[in-house]
């Protein structure tokens, strides 16, 4: 898992087509902002400056190449920029991929494709009108380029994240060719996922490469390789024993029982959802597979012999 909002680096690209259409290369248009006290200046002026902290300078050229990019070509198919339409952005990567995003083009590559996708999505976002990327006339489209136009991904890129206003995007590279996760916030920060993420990135001072790694020195340090699956599962039953879980079983039985499928387990088996909504979260192939995970299933939910009227 990388973590990553998107595969994003400070490199310059070769199939930028930055020069492609006209108009400014300023991401967002600036509008009057109203007169401050004069002891709120220095403040502003500090904003700012985390403002251009935020990205990196070759970043921030990229995003106004791309969004340029991408007005251009709406421009030029009679488009309007606004409101943010997933029906449009999904056409506009479909050109991308097929090389028919400008007069006598070449297909972009699939880095080159998400990171014009992101460029969008913040040029939207700064201007207060979100775009939804979980919309299938985006994602179906976005999975289908990767899976026909995507080179195998190194091992260090099993996937990536990007952390939205509503949740989190979770793009895995499965058994069948890349898939994408949504999860959403959480009705309490204690308890958000979300909010745990951003937690623990912030501590960690992880901006890019593996997601979850080795703390060391009491806590002190973060190591720069990723965890693996016998540590996690070491986690999981570290932590269900503080926690006291399963307090009516012996130390020995409560570590045999915990390991890393609990957490999917228990997700599983705690979502009062559709089961359908479990199974693709999960990405199982089938539903039966699903029940398997699901501990406390409710075998009689769905009741037919009601539903029939009897």
């Amino acid at each position: 898992m990388m973590a990553s909002s998107a595969p994003i680096d400070d490199q310059p690209h070769e199939d930028d087509d930055s020069a492609a259409g006209a108009g400014s290369t300023q991401p967002i248009a600036q509008a009057p902002s109203p007169a401050l006290p004069a002891h709120l200046t220095r403040l502003t002026e500090r904003a700012r400056d985390y403002i251009d902290a935020a990205s990196s300078a070759n970043t921030r050229r990229a995003y106004a190449s791309d969004w340029k990019h991408f007005s251009s070509w709406c421009r030029r198919q009679g488009l309007e920029l606004l409101p943010p339409s997933p029906q449009v952005v999904g056409l506009y990567i479909t050109a991308c991929a097929s090389g028919a995003a400008v007069p006598c083009g070449k297909p972009n590559t699939v880095s080159t494709i998400e990171r014009r996708l992101s460029a969008i999505g913040w040029n939207y976002t700064q201007r207060g009108t979100p775009l939804d990327r979980s919309d299938r006339h985006i994602a179906t489209v976005l999975a289908g380029i990767r899976n026909t136009h995507g080179a195998p991904p190194r091992q260090k890129e099993a996937g990536w994240i990007e952390i939205l206003d509503k949740g989190l995007l979770v793009t895995l590279r499965g058994k069948n060719g890349w898939r994408e996760i949504e999860v959403g916030r959480g009705s309490s920060d204690a308890t958000c996922p979300v909010v745990a993420l951003e937690t623990w990135l912030r501590l960690a001072k992880i901006g890019h490469g593996p997601l979850f790694r080795r703390v060391t020195g009491r806590g002190r340090d973060v190591g720069p390789d990723r965890l693996n699956d016998r540590e996690v599962a070491r986690l999981v039953k570290r932590t269900a024993l503080a926690a006291g879980v399963r307090g009516d079983l012996t130390e020995g039985e409560r570590e045999e029982k915990f390991a890393g499928h609990s957490l999917r387990a228990g997700l599983a088996s705690s979502a009062e959802v559709d089961e359908r909504h479990v199974q693709k979260q999960l990405g199982h192939a089938s539903a039966e597979m699903t029940r398997r995970y699901q501990r406390r299933r409710d075998r009689f939910r769905v009741n037919l012999t009601k539903a029939a009227g009897l």
